[in-house]
Formats: C-alpha cells, sequence, structure tokens
C-alpha cells in the first residue's frame, strides 16, 4: 500500500481550482463580449432606422415647402402679369392723350396764325385809310389834331377860363370842407376824459393812532420808508389821511401799495418796510406790463413785441403837460386809425405808429436825447416794420413827412393834445424841472439813489459807504449845489441833503 503526502494533493487541489476558475472566467468574459456586441449591433439597427425615418421626413417637409413656393411663385406672377396689363393700358390712355394734345396744339397755332394774318390786313387798311384822309386833306395826323384844337380853343376861350377859375374856386372850397368834415368827425368819435395827472397821492388809514406806527421811533419808519420808495411822506393833522408827494407817478404808486399793506398788516419797521416796498414794485411791474396789453388789445393791434408792451405801460405813469402819455397815445391810435380810414391810407400802419410815437417817454430819463429820437431807436432795435417807424418820427417835425401815415399821425398828436384841459404847461414845467434836479444829483459817481422831495425844495442824496467819507460828504454837497445853480433855473432856494448810512447785515443760524 502506497501512502501519499497531504502536501501534494493539496497542491494539485489547489492548482485544478485555478485552471477551472481562469477558464470560467474566459467563459464569463467570452459570454459579456458577446452581449455587448449584440446590444452595439440593436443600437446601430436603431440609429439606422431613425435615420430612415428622419429622411423620409425630411423629404415630406421639402416637398411640401417646394410645393408651397411653386404655388406662391404662380401668385406673383399672376400679380405681375396684372400690373404689366393695367401700366400697358395708362401708357396706351397717355399716348391717345399726347397725340390729342398734339392736336389741339397745332389747332391752335393754325388759329393764332390766322388771327395774326387778320390784325396786320386790319392795320393794313387803317393805314391806307389814314393816308389817303391826310392826302384829300393836304394834313398829317398830328397837324390835323393842333388846328382842331387851337379853334376850338380860341372860339371857347372865355368859356374855357371861366370854367377853370369856377373849378379851382369850387374845388378848393369843397375840398378845406371835407377836411373840416373828417377832423370833426374824428374828434367827436374819440370824445374821451381829459383829466389831468397830480403829483400827490392820499392814503386813507383807518384811524389817527396808526400815524405814530407809520412815523416811528425818532421818526426811523418814515425815513426808510421814503428812502426805501424815494417820496415824501407828509404825516399831518389831515384826520384819516397821509399824503404821499412825488413828481414820479411810478414812486408814487409803488409808496401807495407799500403804505397800505404795512397798514394791513400791522407791522411797521424799517426790514418789514423794505420787503414790503420791493413786493410793490413787483406788483408794479405785473401792472404796467398788464396796462401795456390792454392798450394794444384796445386798438386792435396784435403784433407787438412783448418788451415793447412793457415799455408801453410804463407810460400810464407818465405825463406830459398834465397829460396822461398812455391814454394820449390810445386816443391818438383811435383819432388816426379814423383818419387813414376816411382819407385811404394804411389804418393799421396808422393806428401802431400813434400808439407807439411816444414809446422814447418810457427811458427817455435814462437815455441822451429827444424821445422821438429814442423811439426810432427803440422800434428799429425790435425791428418794427420801417413804414411804423417813418408815420412816428414826424409828430413833433424833426424829420420830413414822408408818408400819408405820418401826417396822419401828427395830425392825430395835435387833436388829442390841443383838446379843452387836455394839457397844462406849468405842470409839465415843475416835473421836468425835479427830472433835472435829480439827473444832476445822480450824474455823480459815488451817489446810489436821488429823491427830489418838498416840491423841488429839496434834493435827498443817498451816498454809498464805502466811496465817500464824512468830510467828502460835505464837498459833494457842495459840488451838486453848485451844478444846480449852474444847470438850473428855479424859484427860492433848494435845499441838498447827502445821506451815508452803514448798514451790517448778519444771519443767526
Amino acid at each position: 500500500m502506497i501512502l501519499t503526502s497531504p502536501v501534494p494533493v493539496a497542491l494539485v487541489s489547489v492548482l485544478v481550482g485555478i485552471v477551472l476558475g481562469y477558464i470560467l472566467r474566459q467563459v464569463m468574459a467570452q459570454y459579456k463580449k458577446n452581449s455587448l456586441e449584440v446590444e452595439v449591433k440593436k443600437i446601430l439597427l436603431d440609429a439606422k432606422d431613425q435615420a430612415v425615418k428622419t429622411l423620409d421626413e425630411a423629404k415630406k417637409k421639402s416637398e411640401e415647402v417646394l410645393e408651397q413656393s411653386k404655388k406662391e411663385t404662380k401668385e406673383r406672377e399672376g400679380q405681375i402679369r396684372k400690373l404689366e396689363e393695367k401700366v400697358l393700358e395708362k401708357d396706351e390712355s397717355l399716348e391717345k392723350r399726347r397725340r390729342s394734345f398734339e392736336l389741339d396744339v397745332e389747332s391752335l397755332r393754325k388759329k393764332a396764325e390766322e388771327i395774326k394774318k387778320m390784325r396786320e390786313e386790319a392795320e393794313n387798311m387803317e393805314q391806307r385809310k389814314r393816308e389817303e384822309l391826310q392826302k384829300l386833306a393836304n394834313l398829317s395826323e398830328e397837324d390835323a389834331k393842333k388846328e382842331l384844337l387851337a379853334s376850338v380853343e380860341k372860339k371857347y376861350e372865355t368859356d374855357i377860363l371861366a370854367r377853370i377859375q369856377k373849378i379851382e374856386i369850387f374845388g378848393q372850397d369843397k375840398l378845406e370842407q371835407k377836411a373840416r368834415d373828417i377832423l370833426a368827425t374824428a374828434i367827436q368819435r374819440i370824445a374821451s376824459s381829459t383829466a389831468s395827472e397830480v403829483t400827490t397821492t392820499s392814503v386813507n388809514i383807518p384811524s389817527d393812532d396808526i400815524k405814530g406806527k407809520i412815523i416811528g421811533k425818532e421818526g426811523r419808519n418814515i425815513r426808510a420808508l421814503e428812502r426805501a420808495a424815494g417820496v415824501e411822506v407828509i404825516v399831518d393833522d389831515t384826520p384819516g389821511s397821509i399824503i404821499i408827494s412825488s413828481f414820479d407817478p411810478v414812486r408814487r404808486q409803488i409808496a401807495r401799495i407799500a403804505l397800505e399793506n404795512l397798514i394791513l398788516d400791522g407791522r411797521i419797521q424799517p426790514a418789514r418796510i423794505e420787503e414790503t416796498v420791493d413786493k410793490a414794485k413787483n406788483e408794479i411791474e405785473k401792472m404796467i406790463k398788464d396796462a401795456g396789453e390792454k392798450a394794444s388789445f384796445d386798438v386792435g393791434i396784435f403784433d407787438i413785441d412783448p418788451r415793447l408792451l412793457m415799455l408801453l405801460g410804463r407810460l400810464k405813469f407818465r405825463t406830459s403837460y398834465g397829460q396822461n402819455v398812455l391814454q394820449h397815445s390810445i386816443e391818438m391810435s383811435h383819432v388816426a386809425g379814423m383818419l387813414a380810414s376816411e382819407l385811404g391810407g394804411d389804418v393799421a400802419i396808422a393806428k401802431k405808429g400813434a400808439l407807439l410815437h411816444d414809446i422814447g417817454k418810457a427811458v427817455d430819463h435814462e437815455i441822451q436825447g429827444t424821445h422821438v429820437e429814442i423811439g426810432r431807436r427803440i422800434l428799429q432795435k425790435f425791428n418794427v416794420d420801417e413804414r411804423v417807424i417813418k408815420a412816428m418820427q414826424s409828430h413833433h417835425e424833426e424829420y420830413p413827412y414822408e408818408t400819408l401815415e405820418s401826417i396822419i399821425v401828427q395830425t392825430a398828436d395835435a387833436i388829442s393834445a390841443s383838446r379843452p384841459g387836455a394839457r397844462r404847461d406849468t405842470v409839465e414845467n415843475y416835473l421836468k424841472r425835479l427830472e433835472e434836479l435829480e439827473r444832476i444829483a445822480a450824474s455823480f459817481p459815488v451817489v446810489e439813489k436821488a429823491y427830489a422831495i418838498q416840491a423841488g425844495r429839496e434834493i435827498r442824496v443817498f451816498v454809498t459807504p464805502d466811496k465817500i467819507s464824512d468830510l467828502e460828504m460835505k464837498h459833494l454837497a457842495r459840488e451838486i449845489a453848485n451844478r444846480i445853480e449852474q444847470e438850473l433855473k428855479y424859484p427860492g432856494e433848494i435845499k441838498v441833503q447827502v445821506i451815508r448810512e452803514n448798514r451790517v447785515v448778519e444771519y443767526a443760524r
């Protein structure tokens, strides 16, 4: 009995196991490989089927699109053919019209030639007849005419002279009567008020107790009001009223509005007074604008520049020999329009020239020159029609009468100014003296403001504090007084009062 060792048996068993495991693994790997190949083939087949289906769908869609495009192309071709047919029809119609027009032109040309020939024949016949008559009379046409006129003139010389004299006398009387009728009609149609302006304004107060507030402690309130507004405030024993005096109507109106507002407010102090005066100035500016627009509307002129209307409105506060200049201009515009319509002139130009004839007076105290020259420059600056400028520039005969409208404006000015009670020479001279008084004082460089008060017996001059010392103030007062003595004529004496005031303002925040 042969004995075997357990070690070799185990080794063999292990080897057999390894071989069997390897073989089994190879078999499984081969199986997996075959399975993957089958799956790949299946995917490829599916992809081919899907591609075939997609290709078929694409072919069908392309065929549908191609069919649709063919259909649309046929429709477009049909429309184009129809348009071509319409164009051909229009061309044929135009061609027929052209031929008809050419035939008409040819017919008219032939008729024109026939008329020309007939006219030439008629002229030739007339010339032959005239020559035959001249041969028979042994006179030319001009000689026959002269001989006939001489014969008639000699025969009826006395009658002709008498008739000419009668026509001259009757015509002159008739023209003068017509002129008088036109002027009388114009004056009657514009019979407006002729109230003259004054140089004072009365302000009613609720009680006399308020006079103390208006005067203020040591008169500081009344001085502040007089300085801010440039007027003289007279507080006397007259019950229930305070008088504001100034030759400048604008200043009087500003002071009146400011004083009335202060009385209503109750707070009367220098700072409040200056603030109220500034507000009153703004109100006056609005009044000036409204006055200019109303004047333009009243006379029916609507093409005036708004800046010119502002200047026109300032004339509401300007007088000429006691007559309100704006009212005078409106009245003149109406009269000029009536005269122009009667005489055959341009009504619009005459009315506009009359309305703007005194526009220079709105700024004549600020600019050198006569108010006519200043007015011409203003109108030229605002590109006003040259016919309007020619119409207004001759109303004081500074320029020649170039148009009928210039004569009409001058006539209207004379009508408005010469009506009874319209003007007062003494008031105008007085106001001119006050303006000159202020002008002389304001001409010095260090002067800030200058106001004539006390009916021209006093001039208050406010100077800039940092430009003049207290000692120089005395020299300035003397220089102003000397200028007044040299350049003005006035009764009595004029008090020159120079005021230098320092004011420091600071704010607590």
